[in-house]
């Protein structure tokens, strides 16, 4: 889709549809007072006849209008304007691309964007209306034999600002915002495509697409490079599996050279059966998700790609498959990881962080400014936090504010867990230095605890997007989180250079 940034007024909009919004009750917004004004009263006469109450996530779609240059003026619903927050916002803009991308609008003039919103710049509304445009005219249909085409889709944008000299950091905002959404339909057509298709070896093809048109630099290391690294925690998940392990690692250089990079580390199971430890069988087709971490680590490196950040970033993806076998990793294997650590495998299906820790372990290597990794992990988060929330974890309080301000902002929120010691106990082992589970109380805590076993010697973050990463039942699919998170994270690193 393509996005513009101007600031003129609404009735004098040459546009396939003008979009305004409308308070509840039957309140107009600035620009629909305009376009009112110019009509004679004719939006109005509507509102008042009672065809448009102004309830949030309604539309009303009206054609004709009077005295006006557009074909088409759409009222979106804002709620109470009272209440008229962040979340309203992006609910308007989300309901007014529904409707234009169903109407047969190919292109539409955006008045939602000059809404004030507490606490919220403009530029802010621009990308988050950016992000929402693409969210809605997103679709994953490529396996299909016959794809379906939604009617004349919206391709074109105009988002209006109040100001004039709000277009150049308004074109900014479109273009950040295109980016992010660039970079989240990588990830979600990664999350999406069947494991049969997407196993560890397709992964490390994407990165290696990514380097050639990116200029990137990349290592796919092979099984017998990781038995030389000794990374027996990610052989052991592997075990099981015909497909053939990888660790991939891109690196991309934006920034001096002298700089320490920071380091992204994504969970690339590309299915996950649970191995020997077997999980039901409901459901279970959900489980190409668990490469979600490996999917918007690639994601994030090509939207800092396209945006040219002047930072130093490191991907780490250690992908593998999880399934049972002869050959597979039975429950009470004692294992060695990379850092000399061994592990009692009490429980199979708890894989994630047995490939993770090898891949923590070799982010040693580069000396990291921090460390932060992604991982559909624990059940136990979507039980604490639903899927709502991503679940955040670090063993330092300044780099767990960071990724909260980078989530609050982008509205890609993460909730502070506690990481006290007092959880470590339930990692004991009697037969190697710790266990591989701890038991269901905290079990999102406990998975984190080990973690921060192998990740003692830089600033280190754990991202849980169990709960986050994609969404069951009817809207069943990726959702790219917590890519825009994952970006402003390191759009507000590169501003400290």
């Amino acid at each position: 889709m393509e996005f513009s940034i101007k600031s003129g007024s609404p009735e004098k909009q040459r546009s396939a549809c003008v979009v305004v919004g409308v308070f509840e009750p039957r309140k107009l917004s600035l620009a629909g007072e305009l376009i009112d004004q110019a009509s004679n009263h004719a939006l109005s006469d509507i509102i008042r006849r009672g065809d448009m109450e102004g309830k949030s996530g309604t539309t009303l779609l009206l054609h004709n209008v009077p005295n006006t240059l557009c074909e088409r003026v759409l009222l979106v619903g804002l709620g109470k304007e009272r209440d008229f927050k962040d979340k309203e916002y992006r609910d308007a803009v989300r309901a007014a691309i529904k409707t234009l991308n169903e109407t047969g609008s190919l292109e539409a003039s955006i008045f939602l964007t000059e809404l004030p919103v507490k606490r919220r710049t403009t530029e802010w509304k621009v990308e988050q209306a950016v992000l929402m445009a693409m969210e809605g005219i997103y679709r994953f249909d490529r396996l299909k034999s016959k794809q379906e085409e939604a009617r004349r889709p919206l391709r074109r944008l105009v988002l209006n600002v109040p100001r004039r000299n709000e277009l150049g950091s308004g074109e900014e905002a479109a273009k950040r915002g295109q980016a992010i959404a660039d970079g989240m339909n990588l990830a979600k057509d990664l999350g999406n495509l069947p494991g049969n298709i997407c196993t560890p070896t397709y992964l490390a093809e994407q990165a290696r697409e990514l380097a050639e048109t990116y200029k990137l630099k990349l290592e796919v290391l092979e099984q017998k490079d990781m038995e030389a690294l000794n990374m027996g925690a990610l052989l052991s998940v592997a075990r099981g599996s015909r497909q053939p392990p990888k660790l991939i690692v891109l690196q991309y250089s934006g920034g001096d050279k002298k700089r320490k990079p920071v380091v992204l580390v994504g969970k690339g199971i590309t299915f996950d059966s649970g191995g020997i430890s077997l999980k039901p069988g409901a459901e279970m087709d959900e489980m190409k998700y668990d490469m979600s971490g490996a999917a918007n680590v690639l994601g994030t490196f090509k939207a800092v790609a396209q945006l040219g950040l002047p930072l130093n970033l490191v991907g780490i993806i250690p992908a593998s498959e999880n399934l049972p076998d002869g050959n597979a990793s039975k429950p009470g294997d004692v294992v060695t990881s990379m850092s000399g650590q061994t592990i009692e495998v009490l429980n199979t299906d708890a894989e994630g962080r047995l490939v993770l820790c090898d891949a923590l372990t070799y982010a040693e290597r580069f000396e990291p400014e921090a460390v932060v990794d992604i991982a559909t992990l624990t059940g136990a988060c979507v039980i604490a936090l639903g899927h709502v929330a991503t679940g955040l974890f670090s063993n330092h309080d300044a780099l767990a504010r960071e990724l909260i301000h980078a989530g609050e902002y982008t509205f890609d929120r993460v909730w502070h867990m506690p990481l006290w010691d007092d959880y470590q106990e339930q990692l004991k082992s009697n037969f190697a230095d710790m266990a591989n589970i701890g038991g269901r109380a905290g079990g999102s805590i406990t998975a984190a605890c080990f973690l921060s076993r192998f990740a003692k010697k830089y600033d280190w973050a754990h991202l849980d997007i169990a709960g986050t990463a994609w969404k069951s039942g009817k809207d069943k699919g990726s959702t790219g989180r917590p890519l825009p998170l994952l970006v402003h994270f390191l759009i507000n690193k590169s501003a400290e250079s």
